[in-house]
C-alpha cells in the first residue's frame, strides 16, 4: 500500500504537477476509485505525499535560497529569479495548486468521511494535515482562501482570509480534533495508511501540540498576549510535544521515489550544478569549527559564493561547493531538533527560562545527530546558551540553531524563522566586506527590490485568473501579519 500510494503521488506531483484528486477525475481506472468514492485509508497517504511534495521540493528550494544556505551557481540559471527577488506571479502555480487540489481537498474529505463514520483516528491526522499545510501557505502569502475554501463546485469564487483569522481557524481545528476518541489501537490496514507514524495515536497527540505550539510562538510579534496564553496554557494541561520528528522518510534512490527536493534540483534538471554553497552559511560555520560543513558541503573548507553573486565571472566560483542532497533525504513537517528548540523557546519566554538550556541542549544535539555527528564541546563553546543572558539574547541562540538545523531537509522554515525573529540578522554590508560578520544575511548582488529583503511571495496568477476575490497584488518585501 506505502509504494503502490508512493509511486502514484510522487509521479504525479514531480513529473506531471497535477494532484491525485486530478487524476482519479481525469482518469477513471477500475483499481482506482475516484475521489468521490476514495476511502480516508486512500486518501490519507496521498494527501501526505502531496504536502511534503511541493513544502519538501518547489517551495523548500525558495526557501533555502532566501535563507541563504546556498546561492544561485554562476555556471547555471534555474533559480536566479529567486536569488534576484525577482520573482513573479505565475512562478509558484504548480506547487500553490496542488497543495489546495492534491492535498486540501483531499484532507477536508477525510474530514467529512469521518465525521460521518466517527473514525477519529483518521479525523486527527487529516486536521493536524490540513492545519499545517494551511499554516505553511498562510506564512508564504499571508491571505489565502480558507472560510469559504475547499467546497467545490459549491464556491469557485471563494474569498480570501487574512493570516490571524486563518491561524485562529486553525488552531480551533486543533482544538476540536483533540477532543475526540482517538486514541485506539488502529488495525494493521490503517497503521499501513498512516506513513508518518505508522498509526501511533500518541504521536500524533504530540505533533497536534507542537504544530499549535509552533504557530502560538510565530504569533508573538502581531498577538503578544494571545501567544502567551496560548503556550501557557499548553503546558497548564501538560499536553506532551514531539520527542522524534514528523515527516516522510521512506524516499528511495531511483526515479519518483525520491526526496522532493533532490527529484525536482537533481534528477529532473539532469544536473546537480544549480545551488553551490552561500559564504552567508559557509562563513558562520567556519567561523565556529561546526563539523556539519561536511555533511552539507562535502568539505571542511569549501569554497562558496556571495549570495546572488550569480552574473560574476570571479573564477574562483567555479570551485565553489555544490550543496550535498541525497535521494532518500527525509522531509520534516516538524523535526526532533525543531521541536526541543520550539520547548526552550516557551520556557525561555514564560517560564523564567526553567528547562530552557536542556530543551535547547537537546536540540542542538538532535540537529548534529540528523547528519550522524554531535556536538561536542560547541555545546560548552562556542553554542553555550546564554542562559543568563537576556531574552533577546536566548531568541538569538534558539533561532540561529534552528536555522542552522534545516538545510536540506526542512529548508522553508529557516526563511520562516528568521522572517520571524530577525535571526541571523541582516547586514547592513556585502560579505566581500571586511566588516561583514558571518553568518549574517546579505542583500543579494542582483536584488531587484531596493535593498529590501524578500517577506512572502506574490498571489499565484493561477488563483488571480479564476478568483476575482484574489487581493491586489503586494509586492514580496511587503512583511506577512505575523513578521518581525
Amino acid at each position: 500500500m506505502k509504494r503502490r500510494k508512493y509511486i502514484i503521488c510522487l509521479l504525479i506531483m514531480v513529473v506531471a504537477g497535477t494532484g491525485c484528486s486530478k487524476i482519479t477525475e481525469d482518469n477513471i481506472d477500475p483499481n482506482n476509485p475516484s475521489v468521490e468514492n476514495a476511502t480516508p485509508q486512500l486518501l490519507l497517504p496521498s494527501a501526505f505525499m502531496a504536502t511534503a511534495g511541493q513544502i519538501g521540493g518547489e517551495y523548500a528550494i525558495t526557501g533555502g535560497l532566501w535563507a541563504q544556505y546556498y546561492t544561485q551557481s554562476a555556471f547555471a540559471s534555474q533559480y536566479r529569479t529567486i536569488d534576484a527577488y525577482s520573482m513573479v506571479s505565475s512562478d509558484n502555480n504548480i506547487a500553490y495548486r496542488e497543495l489546495f487540489r492534491g492535498a486540501l481537498i483531499d484532507y477536508k474529505k477525510i474530514q467529512d468521511l469521518t465525521t460521518a463514520s466517527e473514525n477519529w483516528p483518521f479525523y486527527l491526522m487529516a486536521t493536524i494535515m490540513k492545519v499545517y499545510t494551511y499554516q505553511v501557505l498562510v506564512d508564504l502569502y499571508d491571505r489565502v482562501p480558507y472560510s469559504e475554501a475547499l467546497s467545490g463546485s459549491a464556491n469557485l469564487q471563494p474569498k480570501f482570509d487574512d493570516g490571524y483569522s486563518i491561524y485562529t481557524g486553525l488552531l480551533a481545528e486543533i482544538n476540536d480534533a483533540l477532543t475526540k476518541e482517538y486514541k485506539v489501537t488502529l488495525n494493521t490496514t490503517d497503521a499501513v495508511s498512516d506513513i508518518i507514524f505508522e498509526g501511533d495515536m500518541d504521536q500524533w497527540e504530540r505533533f497536534a501540540n507542537t504544530l499549535k505550539l509552533k504557530m502560538y510562538l510565530r504569533m508573538i510579534n502581531a498577538k503578544p498576549t494571545e501567544a502567551q496564553q496560548g503556550v501557557t496554557d499548553l503546558y497548564s494541561n501538560n499536553a506532551p510535544f514531539l520527542e522524534t520528528g514528523a515527516g516522510i522518510t521512506s524516499y528511495e534512490d531511483r526515479p519518483n521515489y525520491s526526496n522532493p527536493f533532490y527529484e525536482q534540483n537533481i534528477r529532473r534538471l539532469n544536473t546537480n550544478d544549480n545551488l553551490r554553497a552561500s559564504v552567508t552559511f559557509v562563513s558562520w560555520l567556519q567561523k565556529n569549527n561546526d563539523p556539519r560543513i561536511v555533511s552539507y558541503f562535502g568539505s571542511a573548507t569549501p569554497g562558496a559564493i556571495h549570495q546572488g553573486d550569480y552574473a560574476s565571472n570571479n573564477p574562483a566560483y567555479g570551485a565553489a561547493a555544490v550543496f550535498v542532497q541525497h535521494a532518500t533525504d527525509p522531509v520534516w513537517f516538524i523535526s526532533k531538533a525543531e521541536s526541543y528548540l520550539l520547548q526552550a523557546e516557551a520556557r525561555a519566554r514564560y517560564f523564567a527560562g526553567a528547562g530552557a538550556k536542556a530543551l535547547y541542549d537537546a536540540g542542538v544535539t538532535a540537529a548534529f545527530e540528523q547528519l550522524g555527528l554531535t556536538p561536542g564541546t560547541l555545546l560548552t563553546g562556542a553554542y553555550i546558551f546564554p542562559d543568563g543572558g537576556t531574552i533577546e539574547q536566548k531568541q538569538e541562540a534558539i533561532s540561529t540553531q534552528k536555522w542552522a538545523s534545516f538545510p536540506g531537509t526542512h529548508d522553508l522554515e529557516g526563511f520562516f524563522e528568521q522572517n520571524r525573529t530577525g535571526y541571523p540578522k541582516y547586514s547592513p554590508v556585502y560579505s566581500t566586506s571586511p566588516a561583514y560578520v558571518a553568518g549574517q544575511l546579505v542583500y543579494s548582488a542582483n536584488g531587484v527590490t531596493g535593498g529590501l529583503f524578500p517577506k512572502r511571495l506574490l498571489f499565484p496568477e493561477i488563483e488571480r485568473s479564476r478568483n476575482i476575490n484574489t487581493p491586489a497584488e503586494v509586492p514580496l518585501t511587503e512583511k506577512v501579519w505575523w513578521s518581525k
